[in-house]
Parts: structure tokens; C-alpha cells; sequence
């Protein structure tokens, strides 16, 4: 469970500035649990097997809303389905290993998606992507842009990456909206990219670095919003 009194995740110099992201263990990478907001209240934690009803609730629910832009097997690859179980096994045995943070949503103690921190490299590049999907029940408050500057402050504080990027369908007019309100730089545009909704589709390329941010970018997004910027 997230402390109270936490040290935030984003730190800076001069001026006085309110904490931003309260984590469970201080210093920790993974697993760990990031909490920020009021209004509401944005939880990160890490995927458990009890959250099976509520992801295939959410999933369901959404199945016409999340189709276009999910995930999948291109031919050839193996398509066979995983059950939620196996899955979660998968997540965190990557997470074990160092590889992703595989994190779930909740808005106001509800389950309400995904963000993820995936495909980390160490060594000299020391870089990772983020992926999430979101209830569309919560869509259009914020939620998805805060998870995303959560999980990318613990990445570059906590976990001591460098870079992160963000790989967008030109069509996903929310999740560009999501960049946007990040203030994220476009670095790029890769034809047939990932394979999604059936086919090899093409993506815009969005990133950030540690020297972008230097006190965090959730403290950035907060500074956005008041400014009106975002």
C-alpha cells in the first residue's frame, strides 16, 4: 500500500512545489505502487491474477472501442489465445526479469486499464516503450495522460532509464491527444510498424529523455494544465 510521507518520485531545485506521486517503496523499481491525484485518484500497481473478472469486464465492455487499436498475431507468429492467468504470468515473469512494468489502472479504487512500461534495454541505451488502454468509461478526465507521466518519472528516477517512447497510430486521435498533453516530442514516423487490428499498420514515434524533464514530467503535465497549455 502506497505511504503517506513518501519521497516524490520527480525531485527538483528552488522554489516550493506540492508532492506529485506518493510510491509504496521509495527507491524500488519494481514491484511497487504509484498514487497521484485527488480529483480522482490515479493508482498504478502492479497486475494481479484476482484482477481477472474486472479485465475481462472492462475488456468486454470495451471490445468495440479497443479492437481497432489492439495487439495482433501477425501470420505465422503463434496465435494460440492465453487465458487471463497465463497471461499475468507472462507480465510478471518479464517484470522479474527486469524487462517491463506491467501496471494496472485504477481510477478511484475501480479497475479502469492498463500502462505498461515495456521493452526496457539496459546497457548503453538504457531506454523502454510505453503501451496502455483505458476503460472508455474514464476516458476524456485525464487519467491516461497522468498514469503516463507516473510510469515515466518511475522510470527515469526509480528504474534510471534514459529515454522512452511512445508509438502512436496516425489514426488514434485519443492517444495523440495523450502526447500532446505531455508536451512529447515527435522524433519519428515508422511504416508498418506493428501489427494491429489484423494487419501491419504504420505509427508515429513520440519520445522523451531525462534531460527533457529534469523535475519530472507529471510535474510538467500539472504545470500544462494550470498554464492552459494542455
Amino acid at each position: 500500500m502506497a505511504q503517506d510521507g513518501a519521497r516524490e518520485a520527480a525531485g527538483g531545485s528552488g522554489g516550493e512545489h506540492r508532492p506529485r506521486m506518493v510510491v509504496g517503496v521509495p527507491g524500488r523499481a519494481w514491484p511497487n505502487e504509484l498514487v497521484s491525484g485527488t480529483d480522482p485518484v490515479v493508482r498504478l500497481r502492479p497486475i494481479r491474477a484476482r484482477d481477472g473478472a474486472a479485465w475481462r469486464t472492462a475488456r468486454r465492455r470495451n471490445a468495440a472501442w479497443l479492437a481497432r487499436w489492439d495487439a495482433t498475431a501477425p501470420p505465422g507468429a503463434d496465435a494460440r489465445p492465453l487465458t487471463f492467468r497465463a497471461l499475468v504470468k507472462r507480465l510478471r515473469r518479464s517484470a522479474r526479469r527486469g524487462h517491463s512494468f506491467p501496471f494496472v489502472v485504477e481510477v478511484d479504487g475501480q479497475f479502469a486499464g492498463q500502462v505498461s512500461v515495456n521493452n526496457i534495454v539496459r546497457g548503453s541505451a538504457q531506454f523502454a516503450s510505453v503501451g496502455y488502454w483505458i476503460d472508455q468509461r474514464f476516458a476524456g478526465k485525464g487519467v491516461i495522460p497522468r498514469a503516463v507521466a507516473m510510469v515515466v518519472d518511475h522510470a527515469f528516477f526509480v528504474a534510471k532509464l534514459h529515454r522512452i517512447e511512445i508509438c502512436i497510430r496516425p489514426e488514434n486521435s485519443n492517444s495523440l491527444r495523450v502526447v500532446e498533453k505531455l508536451g512529447l516530442h515527435e522524433v519519428g514516423y515508422a511504416p508498418r510498424f506493428l501489427h494491429i487490428d489484423g494487419d501491419w499498420r504504420d505509427h508515429r514515434i513520440f519520445a522523451v529523455t531525462r534531460e527533457d524533464v529534469p523535475r519530472g514530467l507529471l510535474a510538467r503535465l500539472e504545470e500544462r494544465l494550470e498554464s492552459g497549455e494542455a
